[in-house]
């Protein structure tokens, strides 16, 4: 577990450093010569052009792939795919509909392969949230994180990530939106020796109670469109909001990894007030995503 916390804690560190160097115009190309191939079944604004313009500062080449640009699309196996990547690129960067598919593409693969988001996890925006709470808290121990909606991709990695860093987690989430029961058991078993707490609630004024760090995201996902009008009748209490961030601590934060459905899963005046770091978590996104190319590809 030591290591795996030293991983990622040296990963935030990376990233510091990469967007010091990016802000002072310092030149840091470790990837010339690289080429990033990013296979897209889910549409992004942040994930694409973090990753393709991440690449090109680094020095590399991205090529964004749809299903149509490939022959993924036309019945060739993730497999094959994999494998035929894997003699023209250095690494693959894959945002997918199914986790299984990403695991796939990772066992037949090669080359590095980069999870971009998938239907289980989103492991990218944690990192760059991770940095985010870092960079303006200072810290990550003993800090609280209150995230409330959807049980979602960010919430499973979110209860992973807060558990190795060390951070506590409250997830407030409506009866039969829980987070993946594997992952939160998972978080829990890591946490239990660090005297952190990882827990799941359904009360989200109890969530937000004391904490350092309140987080919320779409509460309907890419793929869910069908139940719109049913999440957003279920979710309506879970919206973040002036009322209930005043059970958070005073100078608590507030992160949506977006895109945000503004009057739904939070208020104008909480986005754009004082407490949100929104954007910033956005740019973070550039800054994160160019420590994990560069840890994994100039490697290779």
């Amino acid at each position: 577990m030591r290591d795996v916390r030293e991983d990622l804690v040296g990963l935030l560190e990376l990233a510091a450093s990469i967007k010091n160097r990016t802000k002072a115009g310092e030149p840091y190309e470790p990837l010339r010569g690289r080429s990033l191939a990013m296979i897209f079944e889910k549409s992004s604004t942040r994930t694409r052009v973090s990753f393709e313009v991440g690449m090109t500062q680094l020095g590399g080449h991205a090529l964004f792939l749809s299903p149509n640009d490939l022959q993924l699309g036309r019945g060739e196996t993730i497999a094959d795919t994999a494998r035929v990547l894997s003699r023209y690129v250095d690494g693959i960067m894959y945002r997918a509909y199914k986790h299984e598919s990403v695991r796939e593409l990772a066992r037949n693969a090669t080359i590095p392969v980069i999870n971009g988001l998938d239907d289980r996890e989103h492991p990218c925006q944690i990192v760059s949230d991770l940095f985010t709470i870092l960079e303006r808290k200072g810290r990550l121990e003993g800090l609280k994180l209150a995230y409330v909606g959807d049980g979602n991709n960010v919430c499973n990695s979110l209860l992973l990530g807060s558990a190795i860093v060390g951070m506590s987690m409250t997830a407030a989430c409506a009866p039969g939106y829980e987070p993946d029961p594997e992952l939160l058991r998972e978080a829990r078993q890591i946490a239990k020796d660090r005297n952190i707490v990882i827990e799941m609630v359904h009360d989200p004024m109890l969530a937000v109670r004391a904490a350092d760090v309140v987080y919320t995201d779409v509460w309907v996902s890419m793929g869910q469109e069908r139940e719109k009008d049913e999440r957003e009748k279920i979710f309506r209490p879970y919206q973040v909001n002036a009322k209930l961030l005043d059970h958070a601590k005073p100078d608590a934060i507030v992160m949506h990894c977006l895109p945000a459905h503004r009057g739904l899963e939070i208020t104008d005046d909480v986005m754009d007030g004082p407490r949100s770091i929104v954007f910033d978590q956005a740019e973070n996104r550039l800054h994160a995503q160019k420590a994990i190319l560069a840890r994994f590809l100039a490697s290779v």
